[in-house]
């Protein structure tokens, strides 16, 4: 496909997602040219490997090997790294909020919740924390960092540099959801 093509991503991105769509969320995630295939042990990796490469060659898509990396412990992909125990932070990404200056603008906060927010899901209550925060970047209100802020700052920097590891189900264990809402917002965690 010509790269000078504005919308190449998203069309490949889409017709990619045809493609795998038997297998999306069953052990094959795509984003855009990146096909991440991953399995709990090295015998189901084999077949679903080869179910992949398979099913590339029969649409007649082909996978430049220079590019690619096979049989992984350990990947970093959308900002995060997927290995046996679960999802974490990339540690880089850590790094960079553990770093972080106290915002002295509505655009600073917006840049750090920007950050922060992508990894929500790794922090209970974000929002209920991030309030303080995300108030001050509203046009209304005057920005005045108090104490509030800067607990709510220090807060999010300290759960995701500390953030837990994700792990996908086990079993036939029961689940249990927490929710919780309020004025400002909701918010549901799915626990095992």
């Amino acid at each position: 496909m010509p790269f000078v093509l504005t919308n190449a991503p998203a069309v490949f991105m889409d017709l990619m997602n045809r493609v795998c769509k038997l297998y999306l969320d069953q052990f094959v995630i795509v984003f855009i040219d990146d096909i991440l295939i991953y399995s709990k042990n090295e015998k189901e990796h084999e077949q679903h490997l080869k179910t992949v490469l398979e099913l590339l060659k029969e649409e007649r898509l082909y996978a430049k090997f220079s590019k690619c990396e096979f049989w992984l412990r350990e990947v970093q992909f959308l900002g995060h790294v997927i290995n046996s125990n679960g999802i974490h932070v990339d540690p880089a990404k850590i790094e960079a909020i553990k770093n972080w200056d106290v915002p002295t603008t509505p655009t600073e906060i917006r840049s750090f919740l920007g950050l922060a927010g992508y990894y929500r899901r790794f922090i209970s209550n974000f929002s209920k924390i991030a309030l303080p925060l995300t108030k001050l970047t509203q046009k209304s209100e005057a920005f005045v960092w108090t104490h509030k802020q800067e607990e709510a700052f220090q807060t999010l920097k300290q759960r995701l540099c500390n953030a837990p590891i994700l792990t996908l189900p086990e079993g036939n264990d029961d689940f249990v959801v927490y929710c919780d809402a309020s004025h400002q917002g909701l918010g549901c965690v799915l626990m095992q």
